[in-house]
């Protein structure tokens, strides 16, 4: 049997989170373990997390609170971290916001595909995929970076960065993902390590929901942060993925447990 570890990040979802852990319970079967992380958020999320753990002693749930405020990037790192040093075989994450729907990972559970594959990455723009209050501005602008992306690595690529994927861990333990942004970017660099490494993979539809609404400002330095950086993988692929990427550098990911029924 395989060792399944259910990372969840969250910062400031105190509404989100209870609804996140809830949808889980007809999925226990096939976690060993599900690991929250809170990023230091500013509201409630942690003591709801830790009461949902308290009240549920059936599913097999730690709840974890970073040292410091590591970003999403940097809250992978230390799940990544967790599930290596566990001996877990493969890692799924399900974002804390309540965006993506954990059931669309059923099938590929089921089926155990995910067996044949480094990763299984779950994408927005796909066909078999559900987008809800998600804006056109946004829709074209990530088809057409998967477009970009896919002709300059000649590989299909249905998403960049989406917030339901399942990895090996024995894909991991190189840890070449350490040196990558803590920041969202962290993703694009995960898809680019796809090319250079390798590694196999597949895309699978998501159903997501768009509730906050990100700026055209935002929308747009990121979409230049991206093409920067696609442009230097192509001109050194070696010497990109192998770069340090992080503007401020911890040598230790820490977090600590706050709560665990396990």
């Amino acid at each position: 049997m395989n060792k399944i570890l259910l990372f969840i990040p969250c910062y400031n979802c105190e509404k989100e989170i209870t609804k996140v852990l809830s949808s889980l319970k007809d999925f226990k079967k096939y976690f060993n373990e599900i690991l929250v992380i809170d990023n230091i958020s500013k509201d409630n999320t942690l003591n709801n997390a830790i009461d949902f753990a308290k009240n549920n002693p059936e599913l097999s749930l730690k709840v974890m609170q970073n040292e410091q405020n590591y970003n999403l990037g940097g809250s992978h790192k230390v799940a990544f971290e967790y599930a290596i040093n566990n001996n877990f075989d493969y890692v799924v994450i399900l974002h804390g916001d309540n965006q993506g729907d954990i059931s669309n990972i059923k099938e590929i559970l089921n089926s155990e595909i995910y067996k044949n594959y480094d990763c299984c990455l779950g994408a927005r723009f796909m066909k078999g995929s559900k987008l809800i209050n998600y804006s056109m501005f946004r829709i074209l602008g990530n088809i057409g970076f998967n477009i970009l992306f896919s002709l300059c690595l000649f590989k299909k690529l249905y998403d960049l960065g989406g917030g339901l994927n399942i990895y090996s861990v024995n894909m991991l333990k190189n840890k070449y993902w350490f040196k990558f942004p803590d920041a969202l970017t962290f993703n694009y660099l995960m898809t680019m390590a796809l090319d250079y490494y390798k590694q196999k993979y597949i895309f699978f539809p998501l159903t997501w929901k768009e509730d906050g609404q990100i700026s055209n400002v935002k929308v747009g330095s990121q979409a230049l942060d991206l093409l920067k950086k696609l442009f230097l993988f192509l001109k050194d692929k070696k010497k990109f993925i192998l770069s340090e990427h992080r503007t401020n550098i911890i040598q230790e990911y820490r977090s600590n447990v706050i709560y665990s029924n396990t």
